[in-house]
């Protein structure tokens, strides 16, 4: 099959940064001047409040800054320390050299009695934490602080992965050549939306069906993602539509880029268009639900792990819980035997179960 497209061939001047930016999206946390006016509006919000500590806030965040930190990072850290130095003000602090544990303890349950949930309360508290630490190190505030640290117990919830019925359901109602290449990527890269908004068309290689991730979203490490055939067949239509003259692979209407909230709506509507609005689904499950599906097919985890750009193959075996073939095939076998209400007596073994593991299995020598 042919496609035809323009590549682009040169860069668009980047617009002039304004302190009303949405700084969360499409940043690449590059711009040192972007961060340095981002720094400025928030120790200014810190005067306005008369919270204390602003010297030393404003000294950790330029820390960031010189640590290559995305201004994602530096808007989370200086959003929980607020938070921190609020409570602090109403408890009468005046200093953060006089800060305890009882402090950090009382934060933490100031946050849960106003109902934060136990993921959001404990990535506060790993912000404030990376604080203490920077102020430990200023010798500002007493090494105890970090001693036995505090922790918040967060419930490991399966990935949310979208049915077979329900993914074919929602591909039946987009006929929009942009918005069904979009969904049709997410669903075979595994992509997260962020990166796939800040594709541009030199990172597609239509020929080879792959796409370059430079840096990856969250571990800013780069990896290759894939593209299936009715992704690349969805791709192509779109390519032929699009506006050659526009530097990103997706686009909104009247920009160069297309911003998650846009994405997220578009998504939406076409959740309500197939019957599905009240399941909860969201963007990140299409990839999810890759990644589910590629499990399935036999993929081992390793690979899964690269695709996917988890640092820790302990993220990606969470999969394997949500669901395994193998292992729904091993206990309807068994649950079949069991069901058959054969006596075998106390402690014997069916016949078509295979052996327990035997002695010296268990008892391999100790190297």
């Amino acid at each position: 099959m042919s496609v035809a497209y323009v590549p682009q061939a040169s860069f668009l001047n980047p617009q002039p940064f304004k302190p009303t930016d949405n700084l969360s999206d499409g940043s690449d946390g590059l711009n040192p001047s972007l961060k340095s006016c981002l720094i400025e509006k928030y120790i200014t919000q810190l005067g306005k409040n008369e919270l204390l500590g602003e010297p030393y806030v404003k000294d950790y965040l330029n820390d960031q800054k010189r640590r290559n930190c995305r201004p994602n990072t530096i808007r989370c850290s200086f959003s929980a320390l607020k938070l921190f130095l609020s409570y602090l003000k109403e408890r009468g602090r005046t200093s953060l050299e006089t800060i305890t544990r009882e402090d950090i303890s009382g934060f933490i349950e100031h946050e849960q009695d106003r109902g934060m949930q136990p993921k959001t309360v404990y990535s506060r508290l790993r912000w404030l934490y990376a604080f203490v630490s920077y102020l430990v190190d200023q010798e500002v505030a007493h090494p105890d602080l970090l001693k036995r640290k505090m922790r918040v117990k967060v419930p490991e919830a399966l990935p949310r992965a979208m049915d077979p019925e329900d993914v074919q359901q929602l591909l039946a109602v987009i006929a929009k050549p942009r918005d069904r290449a979009m969904i049709l990527v997410l669903l075979r890269t595994a992509m997260r939306i962020g990166e796939l908004l800040a594709t541009r068309m030199s990172d597609l290689n239509l020929r080879e069906k792959r796409i370059t991730i430079m840096e990856a979203q969250k571990t800013r490490v780069g990896r290759v993602a894939y593209v299936s055939e009715d992704a690349y067949q969805a791709l192509a239509v779109w390519l032929n539509q699009r506006d050659p003259a526009k530097e990103n692979l997706f686009y909104g209407q009247g920009s160069q880029r297309l911003c998650y909230t846009a994405a997220r709506v578009m998504f939406g509507k076409y959740l309500e268009k197939a019957g599905l609005a009240h399941k909860g689904y969201s963007l990140h499950c299409l990839r999810h639900t890759c990644a589910t599906e590629l499990l399935n097919a036999g993929m081992r985890l390793e690979c899964l792990q690269q695709l996917l750009g988890h640092n820790s193959i302990e993220m990606t075996r969470r999969y394997a819980r949500l669901t395994d073939n193998t292992r729904r095939e091993e206990y309807f076998r068994a649950m079949a035997i069991i069901e058959k209400g054969e006596p075998y007596g106390h402690y014997r073994r069916h016949p078509e179960l295979p052996p327990v593991l035997e002695e010296t299995e268990l008892l391999r020598p100790y190297h």
